[in-house]
Parts: C-alpha cells; structure tokens; sequence
C-alpha cells in the first residue's frame, strides 16, 4: 500500500469517527493531528517493528477495529471482498449453487439451491467434493472450495466426488451460471383458502418475487395469506417499502428515515396502486426478523392490516448507505434512524451510550414509549423491536437435540436414510414411524458426540463456588448424590426428547428428497406460528377483535 493510499484510507475512517467536534475548524484540526499521528505511527512500526507488517491486513485490523466502537453494520469492505458485498445486495453469484462445509477435513455439499446447476447435474446433499478441476483438495489442505468452484458464468468446473455407501469416485462437469438466490424460496397454499409466502431477504428482486407469489396464490384460490418473515435479516429500505405498499394504497406513508445530514432525510410512501387492501393476513416473525422485515412487520402492524404472530423481532431500526472508497473499496455506514407510521423507532440498542466495558445493552422494557395505530388507535411501543400481537412460546431446543444437529448427526442419519430409501412420501406427508426412529436411536448413540446440559453447567459453578469458598467438604455428598442424579444417558435422552428430535430429524431427511421447497411443506403441520394462524384464520371474529384493540 502506498503512502497515499494510506492517508486516503485514514483520512476516510478517522473523518467519520470524529464527528463528536462541534467548531469546524477545531474538527480538522484534530482530524489532520490524529491523521499525522496515525501516518507516523505506521511508518515507525513499518521500519522498526522485528517482523514484517503487512500494509493490507494491518491496515484492515485497524479500521475494523475502529469501526467496531460504532456498532456493528458500519462495515469498511476492502477490494478483495467487494465480491461478497454484490452478492450480498444483488444475491447473485457465478457459480453452480451449493454451500460447502470442511467436516473433520472433507468438503461435504450442505445445500443446494433449486434450479441451480448444482440440482441439474444431480450432485446431492452429503456428497464430498474430493478434487476440484483435479486439485485434490485434501492435499493442498484448501478449506474454502468455494473460490475454485465459483467463476465465469458459461464455463465449467470439474468436480470428483465421493458418495455416501461406495468408494468409487464420480465426476461432475458442471457449467457455471448466474445463480440468484431467491429471497421468496418459497409460496404455497396451506389449504384450500390459506396462502403462504417466505419471504428471506431484502435484495433487488425481493418485491417482484413478492407480488409474483401473491398473483400465483390468488390465482389458485387464496383467501387469507400467511407472511413468514422469520429469520428474515432484512436489506434494502425500497424493497420493504414496495412490499408493504402491496397491501396499503397508494401514497400510504410507509417509513420516515431521520439522521444527521437532513438533506438525507426521506419520507417514503407507496408508490403504486395496492394489490390487495382487504385479504386477512397474518405476519410471523421471530427474534432473528430484523431491519426491513421489522419495517414490513411494523408497518401492517401501525396500519391495523394484518394481526402479526410469534415472538419480538430483533430491533434494528438503523439505516445504512454505501460510499465508493478510493482504490475500489467501500464503506457501509450507518446513516439515520427509520421511523413506521405511528412514529415509532423499534431501534433495541443505543450503541452511541457504552458500558465501561465497551457492551451496550438493550433498551429495558420500562424506557419504551407508548404510540397508537393508525386505524384502530392501538397501543404499540418503541424500542425493543416489534411485538407481535399473538405471542407463541418459543421452547429452548433440549441439550441433547442441539448436540445431535451442531454435532451433524441429523446430518448425517439423512444421508443414511437417502441411501437406503431412493424415493419416500411427499413431503408434507413424510413421517418417520416409531420404528424408524428406533433405528436412529440405536445408531446415533453408536455416534461420537456429547453435551453438558444447563443443569450440569450450573452444578458445576456450584461445586467451584463451593471450593473457592471452602464449603465443599461440607456439602461434597450432596453435590456427589445430585451429579449422579443429573447424569444424563443418550439414548434415554434421546427418548425422552423425542417428539423434538424427531421433528427436526424428519426435516433434515426432507431437504435431501425435496430441497429447501419440501423443508416448508413438511413443517406445516408442526410449525407452532403456523398452526396458530391458522387457528386464528378460522375465528374472524378474533381476527377483528386484535385488530380494533378490544
């Protein structure tokens, strides 16, 4: 890096952290200070430190390091990763579409995107890409294979792979394409009546994919629609302002954004006639439903249009923009607060306020202020995300049911299944029988893995605090008679979890058959959010009653 394009760099990351000076001639003076102290510094551990420095990584460290004191969507992209940034906004890529991951040393395919090459050439989930247009993977110890499969679109790339119950080696030529990855994976009907629509992400095709499912499902007979926004982190502010003008009409007032450049300062509002102003729906959301799905959430939510169902959404009400950096490189910075119709900011964090050891907390439940809805004059909060209307209890995964799925045993049983069953029922009527699980209970406690449960971690603070504190001789036997009380067995483990387990194995096995479209159909029936809408969706009157706040 030259000394130039150092100084620019400093200058573009230390101008945003000093915005705390009032008098501008006092702000650039310090700015050219700390940008001389910061250049001389560089170049005295450039020439005097024992090892040598790399420019690029040390220079990186040092703005990440930086912009972390912000919070945490101010991000500096530097020119080897604008790659991931376009497929992050766009959710386009060249490549053939499937997720890898290094398990114990292998490249093992974890998912596969529909309709992406990947699919076509009947590569499966499980398989292990051992080489890769003849590198042998292992060899060269390449943990990342997604730089050598990704490429040109219209090329292709030679992948030798290992299949699960043979050793014979296959290959795959497959040719590189654009692959989208789909923020609506996928739309349905439920039943006869009731329409579902996952919606993902935010990217530049989020609204056309929206209103494609919506035409398709009322065209198939759709009456009332379940909006699934959970696990949904959110993207672009046009794309859920678009999406929620499908259901309000046009010149509604969806989001206000404010920060500190006015002239930034937006009002959005639908732009176009609405789709559909009177269809009953219902909006799932869950902890991880943040940023612009918190918008779409809230703003249905502000207007009385749908009754929303699950548990309080993440809380990030910050808006970002993206500079162009010199050098090919960008800045993503946090630039202003949005605020729905009600007036409300569902911002949970104040990252401007910091304990003394740099953690920000969340704002408590007694800060936040009350608003009122639009229609109906409901009584709705700020802060602290959205709150559903309808909350449904969200059960902590059981010790044991999380160690089977981070240890990859579920994994693992599914491509077993898959290859001793070619083909099973669809997906929303697969179900593993009694028998079945009892095979997979017999052969998962065969399986290298463990886990302490919450219980054994408490008694084991216990028994430290004891003995830090000089009672355990006191108390040793009844710590001994409560280890061996709390010791947990496997397989009973396994058994006594096992309509959790079972559940999740079911869906595990599902994506190998039906890919991400039959992970959906098969949840229906013991999804919790689901079920209660359309609990709800069969009581109107109550439907009605959330919405006028009685």
């Amino acid at each position: 890096m030259s000394a130039k394009s150092l100084i620019i760099t400093a200058v573009t990351v230390v101008g945003f952290s000093l915005a705390s000076f009032t008098d501008p001639g006092e702000r650039f003076f310090e700015i050219a200070k700390n940008l001389d102290i910061y250049a001389t510094l560089f170049k005295e551990l450039n020439r005097y430190y024992v090892d040598e420095i790399n420019p690029n990584r040390t220079i990186k460290t040092s703005i990440d390091a930086m912009l972390k004191s912000f919070d945490p969507y101010t991000v500096y992209y530097a020119e080897d990763e604008i790659e991931d940034y376009m497929t992050m906004t766009t959710g386009k890529y060249n490549g053939i579409g499937i997720v890898t991951s290094n398990r114990n040393g292998k490249i093992v395919v974890m998912l596969i995107d529909e309709g992406t090459p990947a699919e076509k050439s009947g590569l499966r989930i499980g398989d292990e890409i051992v080489k890769v247009d003849g590198i042998d993977l292992a060899a060269r110890k390449i943990n990342d294979a997604g730089k050598l499969i990704k490429g040109q679109t219209g090329t292709a790339v030679k992948l030798t792979v290992k299949r699960y119950g043979t050793d014979k080696l296959e290959e795959f030529s497959i040719t590189r394409d654009v692959v989208k990855m789909k923020n609506v994976p996928y739309y349905g009907m439920i039943n006869n009546e009731v329409g579902y629509i996952d919606l993902k992400d935010f990217t530049s095709t989020a609204s056309k994919e929206v209103r494609t499912a919506f035409t398709e499902l009322k065209g198939k007979g759709m009456k009332k629609l379940v909006l699934d926004l959970r696990e949904n982190p959110g993207g672009l502010l046009n794309m859920a302002v678009d999406i929620c003008n499908i259901f309000l009409p046009k010149e509604s007032e969806i989001v206000s954004t404010k920060g500190k450049v006015q002239d930034w300062n937006k009002t959005y509002v639908g732009l176009n006639a609405a789709m559909d102003t009177e269809i009953p729906v219902t909006v799932l959301t869950n902890s991880r439903s943040a940023s612009a799905a918190e918008i779409v959430a809230g703003v249905i939510q502000d207007y009385d249009r749908g009754v929303l169902i699950g548990q309080r959404s993440y809380g990030k009400g910050l808006v970002q923009i993206t500079r162009d950096l010199t050098y090919n490189t960008k800045l993503k910075v946090t630039t202003a607060k949005y605020y729905i119709p009600s007036g409300r900011c569902i911002q949970a964090i104040d990252y401007s306020h910091r304990n003394p050891d740099g953690s920000v907390g969340k704002l408590p439940d007694s800060l936040r202020r009350p608003f009122k809805t639009i229609k109906s004059g409901r009584v709705v909060y700020d802060g602290g995300g959205v709150l559903p209307d309808i909350e449904v209890d969200k059960p902590y995964p059981a010790a044991v049911t999380l160690a089977l799925s981070n240890k990859f045993i579920l994994f693992d049983y599914a491509i077993k299944y898959h290859f001793e069953h070619p083909a099973i029922k669809p997906a929303k009527d697969f179900e593993l029988t009694n028998a079945e699980y009892n095979d997979f209970v017999k052969w998962a406690v065969t399986q290298d893995f463990d886990y302490t449960t919450q219980a054994e971690k408490d008694l084991n603070l216990l028994e430290a605090s004891a003995k830090r504190e000089r009672y355990f001789e006191n108390i040793s036997e009844q710590l001994k008679a409560l280890r061996n009380k709390l010791s947990h067995s496997k397989e009973a483990d396994i058994m006594k979890f096992k309509d959790e387990i079972k559940t999740a194995l079911e869906q595990e096995i599902v994506v190998h058959y039906y890919l991400q479209k039959g992970t959906r159909e098969q949840s229906f029936a013991k999804d919790p959010e689901i079920q209660e809408a359309l609990k709800l969706f069969t009581d109107m009157p109550r439907y009605q009653s959330i919405l006028k706040g009685n």
